[in-house]
């Protein structure tokens, strides 16, 4: 089995799917998609790296599993295939950029327009079972996604981590902060979003550090 991916994340990243344990997660993935439904699409596994290859990342927002409804992940964390009702956590997200940038909430959750400006909406675990949050954690994605992290963290300067929830926050705990912005705040699910999530300001605080540090802002 073999998921499409930009060949710029196939360079960085090859030492690491020749690791056993990224051998073993493939076969387990690719029985799951055999006999059961999985999400995202299989060619949509990695769209949130091929959107958003290394050298173009600017921004990182870690999720922790895909969407696991009927067609509502797509690869990217946080996002909704375009015409899809607003998850919960999205919806917060939204109503925060509005209160932090005075920026209405778009038409669309597909936040693809951000992956091409170079935000990375990465999930820790990249794929999942219909209905089952969690059904494909500690399958060896995880180990995966820190090499993502790791690589981006040690190979560039000046990045801002998002990292929302406690889940987050641990998985990002080794990062050099004075390398990078590292923005915490709780999960934007409704559980937690009205704990700090709303009024963490974090898109306008990612926004003044890229332009202090000479990249272009997010329109987001």
């Amino acid at each position: 089995m073999h998921f499409d991916i930009h060949e710029n994340w196939e360079v960085v990243l090859k030492s690491e799917m020749e690791k056993p344990y990224y051998r073993e997660l493939l076969k387990f993935v690719e029985e799951e998609y055999k006999y059961k439904t999985i999400f995202p699409p299989k060619s949509l596994v990695f769209n949130a790296l091929n959107h958003c290859p290394p050298e173009n990342t600017k921004v990182i927002i870690l999720g922790q599993d895909p969407y696991h409804g009927a067609g509502q992940a797509h690869g990217l964390s946080f996002s909704v295939s375009d015409g899809v009702a607003f998850p919960p956590s999205l919806r917060n997200i939204f109503k925060e950029i509005q209160r932090d940038l005075g920026i209405s909430a778009p038409f669309s959750g597909n936040l693809e327009r951000w992956a091409e400006q170079g935000v990375l909406l990465l999930n820790a675990t990249m794929t999942v079972r219909v209905s089952q949050a969690g059904s494909h954690q500690k399958k060896g994605w995880e180990e995966f996604t820190d090499s993502i992290i790791h690589h981006l963290a040690e190979d560039y300067n000046n990045l801002v981590f998002m990292f929302w929830g406690s889940y987050a926050q641990k998985k990002g705990q080794f990062i050099d902060e004075s390398r990078h912005l590292v923005l915490k705040a709780p999960h934007p699910s409704p559980l937690s979003a009205h704990r700090g999530f709303i009024g963490c300001g974090h898109f306008s605080q990612a926004n003044e550090y890229l332009a202090q540090n000479g990249k272009a802002t997010i329109n987001w």
